[in-house]
């Protein structure tokens, strides 16, 4: 999977900008919570006063907590406010400043507040002079000992106030200044409202970007995932294409179609899903756990449980699962085959009745690849209400946990909230992680699969220094002690094969099924690379000419006639497109094939299905010939093209490509002797060996494979007449 993160270059800036809005979207989700918690504890508990540190305080007030504050708080204090007749303003202060006024007023304002329910404003006005006097500044014992009993007793409530959770305090500073600014004659309830309101706005806001983030994200995400989908095609068609018969034969055509489709969808689901889940989890849960540690570390515990149990049935799904995700894709191959078999054998198989063998075959592998589908699904769909379940106990949990932390003051209901929802996206990012754990495995086994395709090399390449062809030995064809064997195969197919086509010459090869002739043949245009020896094209050897070059000097007709959807004329202009209407015509009238064209409505443009299945076996042949007679090759190679037509057909179309094609090579592979009884010279392949060569006259004299090969074929009268 990794080599395909590799393949994403092209779209690495689109790569930047997800993660670049996913941080954004991460750091919105993340910011949610923490607004929740202010509208709780803030702008309801504390009725929009964030905190005990007031705007503006009246000067007695002022005076009254000062009372109870240090020398260096004091300062602190004066320096951070500025007085506006009988009102303390606050000045701009620093963030950090804030805080250190809210720990400067927490006690003060808390002491004053139990005391003003105690005392009457006189006697709590002389309470903070003594207070704030020294107890060796009074002149008489009797005041000295009551103030000194005075601070004592202040001191006490420090201590007891100062042991006090935080939140407390908190929340008594707040009451403290609200029921200042009441008693200053402000608007309160405008102040908690405008609290709340400007808060909802900033989620609003924070939840449009979430909103726009997301939809940016899967908008890119899919894109890249649709490039990298669309390259892996283009990249195996490509590799495909330059396969040799060798790499051909080591992938089934079903597997590469399979490669080339369902498995490049499966990873290209995937990486659509790690741009927007897989990526975006590890953000989301790392940002979750730095926000709760934040917000209250003491029940973090639970997190680590949560975690923990997920990971457990993450694992064991993913043990009892994965086997059979790895086994999915070669079902589906085989599922293919069979598919792709009988359907191009329906007139085989109904000729020999097998219809029902053929079902119960399908029936097979469709059921093979169900079960193991339905295994596979049944053991996920555990999944989720598992992982449901989790979440809401660890819900439960942290309620039950946090309820007593909250009468103990530890925390508020607010930061109780945040916490179950920070929690809820710690466990959403495994969550997301787990879901696509489902989608791994299978991907991971189509990503290998696409990989051996890509990373497969042709045996069949283009050589680093191409030689050019040789004018002097244009359309010679040399076979120069070629001998060839399949690739781990311990036979050779052909052994020590020797014999020149010269230009204009006719060259015929004839055996026994199994001999040789069409590996001979298809050694020419290089669809496989000779063992020992070599063959010769123009003068040079074809492993050391272009491929291209190689190729479009021949005209190549194989054994079975292959034709594509289109038209009859495009299907004629394969070989050369810029074909002009008079050509293709002379190609097909060559061909024998102009009498069924010119009977059809759209004659030329009549339309081809594919494979070429609304026309006989013998109008597909004739069709393939005429499209290699209208390229102009110098050199002609018909693998067994004629075996479809009549006698007649036959005879008419070799007697017209002989005139027309006086000046190239042409070399045939036949079964019947009429065939290439003309031929300038014949070879007679016998277990891949040269059994005899020569023409049809000398080869009746001494060759005895030919002579078997003649008396089956032809009747007494007429080999006496030859």
């Amino acid at each position: 999977m990794l080599k395909m993160l590799k393949r994403l270059k092209g779209s690495i800036v689109f790569v930047f900008l997800i993660f670049v809005l996913l941080f954004v979207q991460a750091y919105c989700d993340l910011s949610l919570p923490s607004y929740t918690s202010q509208i709780v504890d803030v702008g309801i508990q504390q009725k929009g006063i964030e905190d005990g540190v007031p705007d503006r305080i009246r000067e007695s007030s002022m005076n009254m907590l000062m009372a109870f504050m240090s020398e260096d708080d004091r300062t602190a204090v004066e320096e951070s406010y500025t007085k506006d007749g009988d009102i303390y303003v606050r000045n701009d202060i620093t963030k950090e400043e804030r805080e250190k006024l809210n720990d400067i007023f927490g006690i003060p304002m808390m002491i004053v507040s139990q005391m003003k329910a105690q005392y009457s404003e006189e006697e709590l006005e002389q309470f903070g002079q003594m207070a704030a006097m020294p107890a060796a500044a009074e002149s008489s014992s009797e005041a000295a000992a009551q103030t000194a009993a005075v601070q004592e007793q202040i001191n006490a409530a420090k201590e007891q106030i100062a042991a006090m959770p935080e939140s407390v305090l908190t929340q008594a500073a707040a009451s403290f200044v609200y029921d200042e600014y009441k008693e200053m004659g402000m608007d309160v309830d405008k102040i908690q409202i405008e609290y709340v309101l400007f808060s909802g706005l900033k989620m609003l806001g924070m939840a449009l970007i979430i909103m726009i983030a997301s939809i940016s994200v899967t908008f890119l995400s899919a894109r890249v995932a649709a490039t990298l989908g669309r390259n892996l095609r283009d990249q195996i068609f490509g590799k495909v294409i330059s396969f040799s018969s060798g790499e051909m034969d080591q992938f089934s055509t079903a597997s590469l179609i399979t490669r080339s489709t369902n498995d490049i969808q499966q990873v290209q689901m995937l990486f659509a899903m790690i741009f927007r889940i897989v990526l975006y989890a590890p953000i989301l849960g790392i940002g979750g756990v730095i926000k709760v540690l934040d917000t209250e570390a003491s029940m973090t515990w639970i997190l680590a449980l949560a975690v923990g149990l997920i990971l457990v049935l993450v694992l064991v799904l993913m043990g009892v699962a994965m086997p059979k995700f790895k086994k999915l894709q070669t079902l589906i191959d085989r599922l293919n085959l069979v598919s792709r078999e009988i359907l191009t054998g329906i007139p085989v198989i109904r000729a020999f009745s097998r219809e029902k063998h053929e079902e119960e075959r399908f029936e097979d592998a469709n059921m093979r690849l169900t079960r193991t589908n339905l295994f596979v699904n049944r053991t996920m769909t555990f999944m989720m209400p598992m992982m449901m379940l989790i979440m809401n106990g660890i819900t439960v949990l942290i309620v039950y946990s946090g309820s007593y932390a909250i009468d103990d003051g530890k925390i508020q209901v607010g930061s109780m909230m945040a916490f179950i929802q920070y929690a809820m996206q710690i466990i959403m990012s495994f969550l997301m992680i787990t879901m696509i754990s489902i989608m791994l495995p299978r991907a991971s086994v189509s990503a290998r699969r696409i990989n051996e395709v890509l990373e497969t090399e042709p045996r069949i390449h283009n050589p680093e220094h191409i030689e050019q062809a040789k004018p002097e030995h244009a359309g010679e064809v040399v076979f120069d002690h070629v001998t060839f064997s399949y690739p781990g195969a311990e036979e050779n197919i052909l052994t020590d094969i020797s014999f020149t086509a010269k230009k204009g010459e006719t060259v015929a090869f004839i055996g026994s099924t199994g001999s040789g002739k069409s590996t001979l043949v298809n050694l020419i245009p290089r669809l496989f690379d000779v063992t020992k020896g070599r063959v010769l094209v123009d003068g040079v050897d074809v492993r050391r000419m272009d491929l291209h070059d190689l190729r479009s000097r021949l005209g190549f007709v194989p054994q079975k006639g292959v034709l594509f959807s289109g038209t009859i004329a495009s299907n004629l202009r394969y070989g050369k497109d810029d074909a002009t209407q008079e050509e293709i015509e002379d190609a097909a009238r060559i061909a024998q094939a102009s009498d069924f064209i010119m009977e059809k409505e759209d004659q030329y443009e009549s339309p081809i299905a594919q494979g070429g299945t609304n026309v006989s076996g013998g109008q597909k042949q004739r069709l393939s010939i005429a499209r290699a007679i209208a390229k102009k090759p110098e050199i002609f190679i018909f693998d067994d093209s004629f075996s479809a037509l009549d006698f007649k057909t036959d005879l008419t179309l070799r007697q017209a490509l002989k005139r027309e094609t006086k000046d190239a090579t042409t070399l045939i592979v036949a079964q019947r002797i009429s065939t290439i009884i003309h031929a300038d010279k014949i070879l007679v392949l016998d277990e891949g060996r040269v059994a005899g060569m020569g023409t049809h006259e000398e080869l009746l004299k001494s060759c005895e494979v030919y002579q078997q090969i003649a008396h089956s074929q032809l009747s007494e009268e007429e080999l006496a007449h030859e």
